[in-house]
């Protein structure tokens, strides 16, 4: 009897977690199971500040996929997605094609630009484990240039996003920089950290609370905040920016982009429906109009029912996908019992400043300081333990609470 074949497309959040949770659920006599993905490893999107900012090495947020995956059980193919063929239920590679019966596409995210004239060029973006590893090796170059070239632009970090992204980010840079100058022999006060948000408050949507603890915690470590600014184009020699009709001009030789992401473009390109590259998927996480192919991640556009809003594309959401589709393809593979609809479980999110520090609401309970900071190891070394158990935590894990 023929196996049915289930190819999972990207190995991200929920990628790895729909494999992982697919290997222990079906018997290698049950299913044909491939993941692709584009590098031989998987990598904590949500580290990636860290290994930007130079406080994280990237061989600590990256992990091989075979020592994850069960290579009895799962087919790993290294390679990229090209196109996918929904009619002839085929995904076309770079060096060759796959054909499947149940399709995960979790092919991750891109960096939404808005339009904005000139980020693509002069703009750093945190989207993976080499453009993290760029950034860092910039700013370092950068401050090396200082003692010779004395152009306070080679010392101004510009991060355009208050989001989570940014606001972890320059907490990471506050915490980076006592030890740049050190190593340089350059005067702290030389240094500048500016966060610019366009909308009227940084982490737009968190607790007021919190938000003014966060900006007044990284306020006091060098951290300069332009709120209800935006940022109208990036040029070769900083960024041009608009607040209450007046334009000005920041001169920087670093600017990172973080304020907003996307879908990946290529399953608009693919012929389904969606929206800057996410689709909005029905209660099992399916595509409109296939019923064999699943969305999980960032890709997935799931609407909360109290506000009739999208999910953040959070690492949180996409591991309960993971699990959620995992169930339910073992049960469209053996034929038997029902399909468990996708409910998200939203138990909160921390927000971290630095390695001792943080901002979040759990369980409903608001978390500021050393609290906070450890909730936020606590939930990282969790995913690993849901991916590769104990071992894994121990290996790769955040085990430096205090």
């Amino acid at each position: 009897m023929r196996k049915p074949k289930i190819v999972v497309l990207g190995a991200g959040y929920g990628g790895m977690i729909t494999t992982v949770r697919l290997q222990k659920l079906l018997s290698v006599n049950e299913a044909e199971i491939t993941l692709v993905n584009n590098n031989s490893y998987h990598y904590q999107t949500t580290w990636l500040h860290e290994n930007a900012a130079g406080t994280l090495h990237h061989d600590k947020t990256r992990l091989n996929i075979k020592d994850v995956i069960d290579t009895s059980k799962v087919n790993f193919v290294l390679d990229t997605v090209v196109e996918i063929r929904g009619k002839e239920k085929r995904v076309i590679l770079k060096n060759g094609e796959l054909e499947y019966d149940y399709l995960v596409v979790g092919l991750g995210f891109e960096s939404e630009t808005f339009g904005i004239k000139g980020l693509k060029e002069h703009a750093f973006s945190i989207a993976n484990i080499n453009g993290a590893r760029q950034i860092r090796d910039h700013i370092e170059y950068m401050f090396s240039r200082y003692a010779t070239e004395k152009r306070d632009e080679l010392l101004t970090i510009v991060v355009g996003g208050a989001g989570f992204t940014g606001i972890e980010f320059v907490a990471e840079l506050a915490n980076r920089v006592p030890e740049l100058v050190h190593e340089y022999d350059l005067p702290r006060e030389k240094v500048r950290i500016l966060c610019v948000e366009a909308a009227p408050t940084a982490l737009p949507g968190f607790d007021p609370e919190l938000v003014e603890y966060a900006v007044k915690f990284l306020e006091k470590k060098g951290v300069e905040f332009l709120i209800g600014t935006a940022i109208k184009e990036a040029t070769e020699t900083g960024i041009i920016v608009s607040k209450d009709d007046k334009i000005e001009e920041i001169k920087a030789e670093t600017v990172v982009w973080a304020a907003g992401v996307r879908g990946n473009s290529l399953v608009e390109e693919s012929g389904f429906e969606a929206m800057r590259g996410r689709i909005k998927v029905d209660q099992f996480l399916r595509a409109p109009g296939h019923d064999d192919a699943f969305i999980v991640g960032d890709a997935a556009l799931i609407f909360n029912p109290e506000n009739d809003r999208p999910y953040p594309p959070t690492a949180q959401i996409a591991i309960q996908e993971g699990y959620n589709l995992g169930k339910n393809l073992a049960v469209l593979v053996r034929g038997k019992g029902e399909l468990e609809p996708f409910t998200f479980d939203n138990k909160g999110s921390v927000c971290s400043l630095g390695h001792d520090d943080g901002i979040g609401v759990v369980f409903g309970k608001k978390l500021t300081g050393w609290q906070a900071a450890f909730m936020k190891k606590i939930i990282d070394n969790r995913y690993l333990f849901l991916l590769g158990g104990p071992l894994l935590v121990l290996k790769k894990g955040k085990l430096n609470f205090f």
